[in-house]
């Protein structure tokens, strides 16, 4: 075989093994041989010419110079690209030397390429430091996973925790929208169907009892998978559970966070090992087809959110001026948000324009080499930490920075972690990993699409496969604040026993008294609250569950009492009670100084009204 530059040459005492020869003196060579060692996975020796060159005289000293040497065991030397595509082959990656051989004009374009970047080391050393930094290697994400799996376990303790204090007021048999009436509708009209359209255990039964349990179940398992104990099952059983308690709570969680966290967990279950114990130090490697999986959901939930916004025509995100009413506008601002909305227009925009930056560029960067790929890590992270700061979404924002853990790789970690033998574990087959992963990936593909307003006519049998899949609730859409709020309307309900004095009922963390300081909570979700934000800003039309809480408050329900955070009535209901629906605004730095309140607002009208008959 001929190479660009002649004949290749022969040595008299070849190795036993193919022996790649690079120079020593060269800092660019070193890095990237140590990244070689692993692509050829042990299947190739390597050394230095400065001390493997007098073995083999065969070969002219500027040869070492010019390009690695790879001497194969019948006695052949391959140099420069050839010799790197035969070392990857060697390592079981022949794509590259196939198409050295075989397809006309690839062989001398790798050549030229490979004696341009043989001649300019010194400048392709500094962009690989400034690229990758001293690690060039195969990034490993052993750690990570593990770590990644424990901290799912505690998102999903506080998930479960959280609604298990909510769920006799949102699915009990006195709460707002009764389990029981809604399984027994869905048997009516579904039919056998509704086991596949409504997967809860719930239809095992629907009493208290079992929503009971299955919350009391997810913290158990949420627990055990934070521990690393039985983490495929855990995962397994808290995927299932939370998706049990999904389908029932309705509308109550019919939020992207519920949505993030069950398609996290299915995931998850796919990542974890089918060991007893996952241990973080030595921990084995996870599938390298799911960890992409967990970057692609990554990538589609923040570079959808940054997208969405922009298709949606609002112009206050063309011109940057959404932040300048978000602080107040979200759903459950906290005391933050009131010092955020005092921050000058200017701050705003420069803030909008920094969070497009970070949404629409950052994601494309999670594949990137191992600095880049850190720096898209750290501004997504503090991007998320900013939205934290700034209002109360739950476990929303955890669960994205939790993505953000799989694209740190295992040179982050303690060296004590990093150096611990890598354990054993099974993992499920790749028989049924990689059609997962396919259909997985296929899947989310066409949702975020469709987060474009893209309207693409995928093939049959995949429109099949997202409509059959879909009560999974496991591969969304995401993008929040498509379309900017820019007023606060807010939803007060009073009682009256005589109509004419009339109390308000106040709610633990939404707006309602003006004096009082908004709240900062992390990790809770009180989805009450949150709900009366799309209730105001809808009307009752859209909220029809609005006059079934106003009917349990009316009633004396205990456990959609005990949300609120005052009952005006606490001996007895009112014989009357309304909703009023006021606009507010926060204060500015001088009404508060006045008035020591957080809020000011006008009231707008009566949404609705009714009397109780029974007193």
């Amino acid at each position: 075989m001929k190479t660009p530059e002649g004949s290749v040459p022969v040595v008299s005492e070849p190795p036993a093994r193919p022996l790649m020869i690079f120079d020593g003196d060269c800092r660019f060579c070193r890095l990237w041989i140590a990244r070689w060692r692993q692509t050829t996975r042990g299947e190739v020796d390597y050394a230095a010419s400065q001390e493997a060159a007098a073995m083999y005289p065969e070969i002219p000293a500027e040869a070492f110079r010019r390009s690695v040497q790879l001497v194969m065991p019948d006695g052949r030397v391959l140099s420069g690209a050839q010799a790197a595509f035969t070392a990857r082959a060697l390592g079981g990656r022949p794509s590259a030397l196939w198409a050295y051989d075989k397809l006309t004009g690839f062989a001398p374009a790798c050549e030229a390429g490979y004696r341009f970047v043989a001649g300019h080391r010194t400048i392709f050393s500094w962009l690989t430091r400034a690229l990758w930094g001293v690690h060039v290697e195969r990034p490993g994400f052993r750690i990570a996973h593990a770590v990644f799996l424990r901290l799912l376990g505690l998102i999903y303790l506080i998930a479960f925790a959280s609604l298990w204090v909510q769920i006799d007021a949102l699915a009990g048999s006195q709460g707002v929208l009764p389990v029981g009436h809604y399984l027994d509708a869905a048997r009516a009209q579904l039919g056998p169907k509704r086991y596949w359209m409504l997967p809860t255990l719930c239809w095992l039964s629907a009493s208290d009892w079992m929503l009971h349990a299955l919350c009391g179940g997810g913290v158990l398992f949420s627990i055990l998978l934070a521990l690393g104990l039985l983490p495929a099952l855990s995962a397994a059983v808290a995927w299932l559970l939370y998706l049990s308690l999904v389908v029932v709570c309705r509308l109550f969680t019919n939020f992207q966070w519920d949505a993030l966290l069950l398609e996290t967990g299915l995931l998850a279950i796919l990542l974890a090992p089918l060991t007893l114990r996952s241990r973080v130090a030595g921990a084995p490697g996870p599938p390298r087809a799911v960890v992409w999986l967990l970057r692609w959901l990554l990538f589609r939930l923040m570079f959808a959110s940054g997208v969405m916004k922009l298709a949606s025509g609002d112009h206050t995100w063309w011109d940057l001026t959404a932040l300048t009413s978000h602080y107040e506008t979200q759903p459950l601002p906290h005391w933050v948000s009131w010092y955020a909305h005092q921050l000058p227009v200017w701050f705003h925009k420069m803030s909008c324009a920094v969070m497009f930056l970070v949404e629409l560029g950052a994601p494309w960067l999670i594949a990137a080499p191992r600095r880049l790929r850190l720096g898209a890590c750290a501004a997504l992270l503090g991007l998320q930490a900013l939205i934290l700061a700034t209002g109360n979404y739950g476990f929303f924002n955890l669960g994205a920075m939790l993505l953000c853990l799989l694209v740190v790789d295992d040179w982050v970690w303690p060296e004590r972690w990093r150096t611990a033998p890598e354990g054993s574990g099974r993992r499920l087959p790749r028989l049924v990993l990689a059609p997962a992963a396919v259909v997985i990936a296929v899947l989310g593909l066409m949702e975020l699409t469709w987060s474009f307003r893209m309207r693409i006519e995928w093939p049959a049998p995949l429109e099949l496969a997202r409509v059959w899949l879909s009560p999974l609730r496991s591969v969304n859409t995401y993008g929040l604040f498509a379309d900017m709020t820019t007023e606060r309307p807010e939803i007060i309900i009073e009682g009256s026993d005589d109509g004419e004095r009339w109390l308000a009922y106040e709610f633990k963390w939404k707006p309602g008294d003006p004096a009082a300081r908004p709240r900062l909570l992390v990790g809770h979700m009180p989805r009450l609250d949150w709900q009366m934000w799309f209730a105001a800003l809808g009307g009752p039309r859209s909220s029809p569950w609005l006059a079934l809480f106003m009917r349990r408050i009316q009633e004396g329900s205990p456990p959609v009492l005990a949300q609120l955070g005052r009952n005006p009535f606490p001996d007895h209901p009112p014989r009357h009670i309304r909703a009023l629906i006021y606009r507010y605004h926060f204060t500015d730095a001088s009404q508060r100084r006045d008035s020591a309140a957080w809020w000011r607002r006008e009231l707008q009208g009566i949404v609705t009204n009714s009397s109780s008959q029974n007193r």
